[in-house]
């Protein structure tokens, strides 16, 4: 009689497939299988078409690499280290995605700390990925005031630091889009949000925004600025300062948020008020976080390609190690305005082209 595991002892008892296992099949060294699936500097003489047939040949033959084999013999861990600000929040969370996303794909592990803008946990954290073999390190949100043992690359990190790569958005870009839209739509009265300062974008975003509302002719004024003092991470980050707004009695017709998390947050307060949004007041955030485009009314923003700059980030920190890359200090991404249902045209601006219409 047949067991019913017979198939499945047998699999079991299959022989693992090897780099010579690959090497063999395609009549190749496993020296030249090695170098193509680690992407070392070798495999940069290999043909294009080659290294093709051999990663095609790994999926087919379920060629599963030994990692601890490969570290011993190496005497390398091909482990990151990521310092983040916060690991569930949807900034740092999409970042992550995009750094995880790309070391994944080159095998390539990585351990993750979390400081909370803690100076102090921050060195101590950083020393203790040393001591576990990381190769370096990626920080998202992040104030990096010194240099690090390793090489690093912080996502929104504007301090000028040797041996660190800035991924930066370029805020002038962002804070002219997002003005010239309301400016665009008749808003004069216009209402800020200035992130929290242990954020790492807070400053360089706030001297944006200034820079250009001036360039623009829009004023800044101080009744109409709202400091966010919370680092929550939920709505609730904009709630109460929305309602702090009210309670001036200063009039506004659109509020240009730090970030969509905030914005969101302001809705439901100007909802509370009484207040249509965009009908009464236009909002616009900031990131284009997922949330934003479910939100009712769907968020107006400026992108950041976030996942994107943490593949960015992976890679240029990757090629660091490898040597297949020279430092950069900065790498400027360049954000996108996304305009969906949260902002129109003013309500006086809105009268002025009715009353137009009905004297003609």
């Amino acid at each position: 009689m047949t067991s019913p595991n017979k198939k499945g002892s047998a699999q079991k008892g299959e022989p693992r497939v090897t780099l010579k296992t690959v090497a063999e099949h395609l009549g190749l060294t496993p020296g030249t299988i090695s170098a193509t699936l680690n992407n070392s500097a070798a495999a940069r003489s290999i043909p294009e078409r080659t290294k093709k047939r051999i990663i095609a040949a790994a999926k087919d033959l379920n060629y599963r690499p030994n990692y601890f084999a490969r570290s011993l013999r190496l005497q390398r861990t091909y482990t990151i280290g990521v310092i983040a600000e916060e690991i569930g929040d949807a900034y740092g969370s999409l970042v992550i995605s995009g750094i995880e996303e790309y070391l994944r794909s080159h095998n390539f592990f990585f351990l993750t700390v979390i400081h909370r803008h803690d100076q102090t946990l921050l060195q101590t954290y950083a020393q203790m990925l040393v001591t576990r073999g990381v190769e370096g390190f990626i920080t998202t949100d992040t104030s990096i005031t010194q240099k690090l043992e390793l090489p690093t690359v912080a996502v929104a990190g504007h301090g000028q630091v040797e041996n660190v790569t800035n991924v930066v958005l370029d805020h002038k870009v962002a804070a002219r889009l997002a003005l010239t839209h309301l400016k665009g739509l008749g808003h004069r009265d216009i209402a800020f949000f200035k992130g929290h300062p242990v954020s790492s974008d807070s400053g360089e975003r706030w001297a944006a925004v200034c820079e250009t509302a001036q360039e623009l002719g829009i004023a800044v004024r101080p009744e109409l600025t709202m400091q966010i003092e919370s680092t929550n991470s939920t709505p609730e980050l904009g709630y109460p300062i929305t309602k702090q707004l009210l309670e001036r009695k200063q009039h506004f017709s659109a509020l240009f948020a730090y970030n969509d998390i905030s914005a969101i947050g302001a809705i439901w307060a100007l909802r509370e008020a009484g207040l249509r949004v965009p009908e009464d007041v236009s909002v616009m955030g900031f990131d284009d976080i997922p949330a934003a485009a479910f939100n009712s009314p769907g968020l107006t923003t400026v992108r950041q390609p976030l996942e994107q700059m943490g593949r960015i980030a992976a890679k240029t920190l990757i090629d660091r190690i490898e040597g297949t890359a020279e430092y950069v200090a900065e790498i400027a991404i360049e954000p996108e305005l996304v305009v969906r249902a949260s902002t129109s045209r003013a309500a006086s601006t809105r009268a002025l082209s009715a009353a137009a219409v009905h004297s003609a």
